[in-house]
């Protein structure tokens, strides 16, 4: 790739960490990037927080402090944490049956399916077995209803098979039976609102004016919505394809209203690393209330068991282990030296990040999507010079 010219970086970044700015002025000049930010927070604080670039295909908007972007799969780490939040109040147990909470849900041989299993992508239901229209995945009642009627594609608990759509659904279902709010509106009253977070599962209409627009990864221009594999499981096609979205769909006002807990949050990176600090267990209210308990933060990564994902193993290359909710770093480093570190990534690049034993967490978005299913080279860049520098400050 041919390089670029690096835009005015706007933000701070303190001196020790000098390195994160290099390599996000890097991911301008030889990685593609379009827009972008990232900040790290150390112990609560911002050590760094930088934007810079285009909010837009045609450079005509810069990106500003506060712009947002949706951040497609990083969104699950905000559905996750409803679900931890419950857990953590004594209202859901994760050892429990679905149906204990979701009786419709016992269908077609589900009725043992555990709370821990939707957490984990391993409920066997990573996609739907009929036709399924963008213009209905907008319907919150017909997508759950028909989760709640398929079969599991293969036994659940057995395996994980990455639900990437229907985690949300499935997870957020289970939430709303438990508060009566679907998650965009637990998350917003019991966190997001309360702390200040930038960060909303449904983009209020107010507040597109910051969005940035989403920029397709360079083999599906032109033939977005047409670029579906044609020669994978019917598993694999149901997870990824059934619909098929992309980055003309995450552009218009209908994704962004909709009720999407899997792939539809907006944020910026500020309200990505704020969001993911939770999970480290350490966040609080300014009355001191500690919004997740160490006890519920070190449950999030508690592994489910190491295995080649059912739906992206082919393309990851290797084993992977999933937590109930986030992706643990492993021996691959996914988020980190630190094995038990963990974190999400988003289609084409964002991702979250939350390490308790270092203090650190990490949000990063971006427009430009990119073509790795996961640990997108920018990312890696970013995360190898935060521990870089962490660990020659020791």
């Amino acid at each position: 790739m041919a390089e670029q010219t690096t835009p005015q970086i706007g933000g701070h970044c303190d001196a020790r960490f000098a390195g994160v700015r290099t390599a996000f002025a890097e991911n301008f000049r030889e990685r593609g990037e379009l827009g972008a930010a990232v900040t790290v927070l150390l112990d609560g604080e911002p050590v760094v927080d930088l934007w810079g670039g285009w909010a837009d295909a045609a450079r005509t908007r810069s990106w500003a402090s506060d712009t947002l972007v949706n951040v497609w799969s990083t969104t699950k780490g905000a559905t996750a944490l409803c679900a931890h939040l419950l857990i953590d109040r004594g209202l859901l147990d994760p050892d429990a049956p679905v149906a204990a909470y979701w009786p419709e849900f016992a269908a077609a041989g589900k009725q043992d399916v555990l709370v821990r299993h939707l957490l984990s992508h391993r409920a066997g239901l990573a996609g739907l077995r009929v036709p399924h229209t963008l213009a209905q995945l907008y319907d919150w009642e017909l997508t759950t209803a028909r989760l709640a009627a398929t079969e599991p594609w293969w036994e659940p608990g057995a395996c994980s098979g990455y639900h990437a759509l229907t985690y949300g659904f499935l997870v957020g279902e289970v939430v709303r039976r438990v508060t009566g709010q679907l998650p965009s509106t637990f998350l917003h009253q019991e966190v997001t609102g309360p702390l200040g977070i930038d960060f909303s599962i449904r983009l209020p209409e107010e507040e597109a004016r910051r969005a940035a627009e989403l920029v397709p990864m360079p083999a599906a221009r032109g033939g977005e919505r047409g670029a579906a594999p044609r020669k994978l499981a019917p598993v694999v096609l149901a997870a990824l394809a059934n619909p098929v979205t992309g980055a003309a769909d995450a552009n218009t006002r209908a994704w962004r209203a909709a009720e999407i807990p899997a792939a539809g949050g907006h944020g910026t990176a500020r309200g990505v690393a704020a969001l993911y600090e939770i999970f480290t267990g350490r966040r609080r209210v300014d009355s001191g209330y500690q919004v997740l308990s160490a006890q519920a933060a070190e449950r999030v990564r508690e592994g489910q068991g190491s295995c080649r994902d059912l739906i992206l193993g082919t393309g990851l290359g290797h084993d992977t282990e999933i937590g109930l909710g986030l992706w643990l770093s492993g021996r691959h480093g996914s988020y980190g030296p630190n094995p038990r570190a963990f974190g999400h990534d988003g289609f084409g690049g964002s991702f979250g990040l939350a390490d308790p034993e270092a203090g650190i967490s990490i949000g990063y978005v971006m427009n430009h999507m990119g073509t790795h299913i996961a640990d997108d080279p920018r990312k890696m860049a970013l995360v190898d010079a935060v521990y870089e520098a962490v660990a020659s400050s020791v």
